[in-house]
């Protein structure tokens, strides 16, 4: 059995915490982006019957409105998801280093745990807006003739002039429940590496970075269990958010006019398995998307280090 090793807490500025969180987010927004598109579209339930499996939702999207079909509303959470991914690890250290009576401690997973909840309900904040103009461009299905439009800005303006400011945060109970996933995503990372087995001339209590002190993959397979971990705990709250998101509260007789009602109604009339329909694309990307965030943030903090 390989040794638990209590890894002393690295000392990095909130600065660069900030700045290898965005770097990493850029990096994960163009790898993953493509598989968060056949989520949403597997989500809607007015468009979900459209596609039969993973690959039909890929080779569909494709085939009627190209590479980029796949990359549909990226503008918006490519302005704010690189920096909110920066806010997330520099505040997920802030919070986890509050519970600490000395910096210098090893924090427990239950703390790392709290630590990622906290920033995660803390980015619904951010996340709510961004994701609510993602999911009305990546629902929308253009048709042969169709008028309607797909930019990003009609969407904002449109958003805003129906619905003002309170428009915005439709369905942000549903995101921070989500985003306290955050937790469990911290968790599974810094506990894959602390039972990885090291180098037997690593340092753990000198090191300023991780990429000096594990193997590459133990990197990637930290990041890849941190991502399967978080989607798992919380992905039933990602398709209620999504269903609230992509319909308008003041429409008569919606059934997803919020958290409960939402949950009420799916499990009324799709069951149990609705919660977590979109899960196989999600976990397919979740993997190679967070092997990347995690070990461009580990890079990036190495170079600065």
């Amino acid at each position: 059995m390989s040794e638990v090793v209590e890894a002393k807490p690295r000392e990095i500025s909130p600065a660069l915490d900030f700045l290898a969180g965005t770097v990493a987010g850029m990096a994960a927004m163009a790898v993953g982006y493509p598989f968060d598109t056949v989520k949403v579209r597997f989500q809607n339930p007015q468009i979900a019957t459209r596609y039969r499996s993973t690959l039909h939702a890929f080779y569909t999207i494709v085939r009627e409105e190209r590479i980029r079909g796949l990359y549909r509303g990226i503008a918006a959470p490519l302005a704010g998801a690189p920096p909110l991914n920066g806010l997330v690890f520099s505040s997920y250290r802030f919070f986890m280093r509050a519970q600490l009576d000395n910096e210098k401690d090893t924090p427990t997973l239950a703390q790392i745990n709290l630590a990622g909840a906290a920033s995660g309900v803390l980015s619904s904040l951010i996340t709510t807006p961004a994701e609510l103009v993602k999911i009305h461009q990546q629902s929308l299905v253009r048709t042969a003739g169709s008028n309607i439009p797909l930019r990003d800005r009609d969407v904002i303006l449109h958003i805003w002039r129906h619905h003002g400011l309170r428009g915005f945060y439709r369905g942000i109970t549903a995101t921070a429940l989500r985003d306290v996933g955050y937790g469990a995503y911290f968790a599974a990372y810094e506990g894959t590496l602390r039972y990885w087995p090291r180098p037997h001339n690593a340092d753990p209590a000198g090191e300023a970075s991780t990429l000096a002190s594990h193997s590459l993959a133990a990197l990637l397979t930290a990041g890849g269990m941190a991502g399967v971990a978080g989607w798992v705990v919380t992905f039933p709250f990602d398709v209620v958010k999504t269903r609230i998101q992509s319909t308008a509260a003041a429409a008569p007789n919606n059934p997803y006019r919020n958290t409960w009602s939402t949950i009420v109604s799916s499990y009324r009339a799709e069951g149990l398995g609705v919660f977590f329909r979109g899960l196989a694309p999600t976990l397919v990307r979740a993997i190679p998307v967070n092997m990347v965030t995690f070990t461009t943030f580990e890079l990036v903090v190495h170079m600065f280090s």
